[in-house]
């Protein structure tokens, strides 16, 4: 691009969507002098974008305000999502709220309780060093640990990431300890912990974006409960709102709320992206130019955008969609562990990871080469409200609430299984539902791979034992999805997993992937992808450090920098 051309343009890159992977971006763009326009679809709550950038204090604990009302959105009444299995349920079988991740300047790491493992070396070349499973398409990263491991680092620090790196007897090597020590234990992970050590697994104190101590100008947690699926009214999480407001320090920032953006215009040859469009509040249509775009509107909305746009294999964008098969085991007590204060999860085990000779024996069984569950998150229940809409009506109610059996005296693990890619599921436009800007919906398809189902069938009775050996007196499990065995007619058979990857996967082969190894599309390659859509394999790991970590990368390459290298 000549100087003068470059001189008309409305900024250096425009990045759509402001949750992890396009704070991130953001951030390291306009470190290096880079002017960036930012276009988040939702609105803003969470910090003002004038100067100095403080908070609006629109976030306060509230239980009806987040989960019934849609606060950081979106209202599945206006951006209805679709649902379907497989084909045979015809076009759809649940319409409304799949998935939904927060539409807020922010983003979906907003909303978010913070747990931030990294992956581990196996994780990025499964295929070659785990082999193959039938029905599934794994695949190595195009990058290993060691590359991504500065990322990490510089992640960590970002972030803000409190930890003890000593703790976990599986984890990958590091370059250095957590910036932060780890916080208070919560007293039910201490329970359920100390029964999983007797019973030989490993758990851990979780490394979470969740401040300890002060931290880059912001206090330490309060542990006042409300952690998950809620912002932070003190802002003591490591979330987005952080790298967003050092961006705008920079002065090269500029955040537009309420950005609809409806595609990404290409110039004649239809090899180069020349800006983007976007609808605001009152359905005006805009054009933004810039010499680069980044894409980071996640897993669900990145490949709708770019079908739109008409960018990448048509018969590949979209597909290999993967969430978490969550594996929720449940134990009820004849005490009280006050489950619901704290940050939600303190500690965590990877021992499902790392299968033993009984897993190993489970998979043969099952007729598959190996088992790969995920983390397992020590926790509890959720808030009032919730345990209320749970428990019988009628004279009982009241006193049900005091004695509290679900909120006060519960234990929950959730293990995050990984969950395999496979071609079949996917994300599409719905051929009916229309959203409010009558927009296709987008539509998920989806069945879990029998590895998934046989893991979390494996798993699940194992960590009965655990709830038990830690002193409930009933224990049981169910999953997210639901197993097909279990789903009952008019039930919702959406995920809850919030973990959504998979769709635009990057690797080294144009024929089979969207993304390149660095995370530009392959047919038009001033567009970049920095979220979760890239990631070729689920793993067990929550994936919101190694977005960042890969955001870090991807756009450090951009702005022509080198990339960084450390040792353990």
């Amino acid at each position: 691009m000549t100087d003068a051309a470059h001189a008309t343009l409305d900024c250096d890159v425009v990045v759509v969507g402001t949750g992890p992977g396009g704070a991130t971006a953001a951030h390291v763009l306009t470190r290096a002098g880079r002017s960036v326009i930012m276009l988040e679809k939702g609105r803003n709550h969470l910090l003002a974008l004038d100067a100095p950038f403080g908070p609006l204090g629109h976030v306060s604990n509230d239980e009806i305000k987040f989960t019934r009302r849609h606060f950081l959105g979106p209202d599945p009444l206006l951006e209805p999502r679709t649902f379907r299995i497989d084909d045979g349920d015809g076009d759809r079988r649940w319409t409304g709220d799949v998935n939904n991740l927060p539409s807020t300047v922010g983003g979906g790491g907003f909303h978010a309780d913070g747990k931030l493992p990294r992956f581990r070396e196996v994780d990025f070349r499964a295929r070659s060093e785990l082999g193959p499973i039938e029905g599934a398409d794994i695949a190595d990263w195009p990058f290993g640990y060691d590359e991504l491991e500065p990322y990490y680092t510089e992640a960590e620090r970002l972030v803000g990431v409190a930890g003890d790196h000593t703790a976990n007897p599986f984890a990958a090597w590091r370059s250095g300890p957590y910036p932060m020590p780890p916080g208070p234990d919560m007293f039910c992970a201490t329970v359920t912990a100390a029964a999983a050590e007797r019973l030989g697994y490993h758990p851990y104190r979780a490394p979470t974006g969740v401040n300890s101590i002060e931290y880059d100008g912001r206090p330490a947690c309060n542990n006042c409960g409300f952690c998950a699926f809620y912002g932070c009214p003190i802002e003591a999480k490591g979330d987005p709102v952080g790298l967003l407001r050092a961006a705008l320090h920079t002065g090269h920032c500029e955040i537009r709320p309420d950005a609809h953006v409806t595609e990404v215009v290409l110039d004649a040859t239809g090899r180069q992206a020349r800006g983007v469009r976007y609808l605001d509040a009152a359905g005006d249509l805009h054009e933004v130019t810039a010499s680069a775009v980044v894409v980071a509107c996640g897993a669900f909305e990145t490949p709708r955008l770019l079908t739109r746009s008409g960018i990448g294999n048509p018969d590949i964008v979209g597909r290999f969609l993967m969430y978490h098969l969550q594996t929720l085991v449940l134990g009820l007590f004849p005490f009280r562990l006050h489950a619901h204060r704290g940050r939600a999860v303190t500690h965590l085990m990877d021992d499902p990871i790392v299968p033993d000779e009984l897993a190993m024996a489970a998979a043969r069984d099952a007729g598959l080469p190996y088992f790969r569950g995920g983390i397992v998150e020590h926790g509890g229940a959720g808030m009032p409200i919730m345990e209320a809409m749970h428990l019988p009506s009628g004279e009982m109610h009241s006193r049900l609430m005091l004695d509290s059996p679900m909120r006060d005296c519960m234990a929950a693990f959730t293990m995050q299984g990984e969950d395999l890619p496979q071609a079949t599921n996917r994300i599409d436009d719905d051929p009916r539902v229309r959203d409010v800007w009558g927009r296709p919906a987008g539509r998920v398809t989806y069945s879990p791979h029998a590895h998934d189902a046989a893991c979390a069938t494996h798993w699940a009775p194992r960590l009965e034992a655990v709830m038990k050996e830690a002193g409930a007196h009933t224990t049981f499990w169910v999953t997210s999805p639901p197993l097909r065995d279990h789903l009952r007619a008019g039930a919702d058979p959406t995920p809850t997993s919030r973990h959504v990857m998979g769709t635009t996967r990057m690797g080294t082969d144009a024929r089979i992937t969207v993304c390149d190894p660095t995370q530009r599309c392959w047919d038009v390659d001033n567009v970049l992808v920095a979220d979760s859509s890239v990631f070729p394999t689920s793993t067990g790991y929550g994936p919101t450090l190694t977005i960042v970590a890969t955001a870090l990368r991807a756009a450090t390459l951009l702005a022509g920098g080198d990339a960084p290298r450390t040792t353990p």
